[in-house]
């Protein structure tokens, strides 16, 4: 995400009623209009009074928590979790999907996991497994091993030195208009949206 403060909303990569039957127009305009917003906004409030922080970007701010101000950490780590998740869950959909070609991610996950089928699994039980809300991720080390994990609120694999491929949100707000207490039916569907050219380009981004 190449933004620094003052923080603004990222325009929504496809049209409210793309994802449709997946994720409704509704939801969409709540969750990225609303939510997200929320979070852009309350985190421009956090860096305000801290010019020395402006000028980082939030993919530093996050990998650095321990570095900030001690009264920063908090309001950084939610609000500035909240815009960079926010933005990756968006950016990693798009209406119908794309396939995972063959080349070094579909290495990784092989390699990693055994097979795709496998990958899907445990991204799928990770979503399942969280507790209340978070985000289940497929995410990369710098030498290109990736793995799945799932983090809770808006806490960020960024904070644990991890860089972050593909996230489903697992937050009521996500599908809730769509699915009620669904959440297994709403991954499922999540599934048939995501943009593995996207997730590819930050495979190769991330690795060092």
């Amino acid at each position: 995400m190449d933004q620094h403060y003052p923080y603004s909303l990222p325009p929504l990569p496809y049209a409210y009623d793309a994802l449709i039957p997946t994720i409704g127009e509704r939801t969409l305009h709540f969750h990225h209009d609303k939510h997200f917003q929320t979070y852009v906004d309350n985190l421009n409030t956090a860096l305000s009074d801290c010019p020395e922080l402006q000028s980082k970007s939030l993919e530093d701010l996050l990998a650095h928590l321990d570095d900030l101000p001690a009264q920063k950490r908090t309001p950084i780590r939610n609000n500035g979790g909240g815009v960079y998740n926010h933005w990756l869950y968006f950016c990693g959909m798009k209406p119908g999907g794309s396939p995972l070609q063959g080349g070094t991610l579909a290495a990784a996950l092989d390699k990693a996991f055994g097979s795709f089928d496998h990958w899907r699994e445990q991204m799928r039980a990770a979503a399942l497994g969280q507790f209340g809300s978070g985000y289940a991720w497929l995410v990369s080390e710098g030498s290109g091993a990736v793995s799945v994990l799932k983090t809770a609120n808006q806490d960020s694999p960024l904070s644990m030195g991890l860089y972050p491929l593909l996230c489903v949100d697992i937050w009521e707000h996500a599908y809730y208009l769509d699915y009620q207490n669904r959440r297994a039916d709403y991954v499922d569907g999540w599934f048939g949206l995501i943009d593995w050219s996207f997730v590819h380009k930050r495979y190769e981004a991330g690795r060092r």
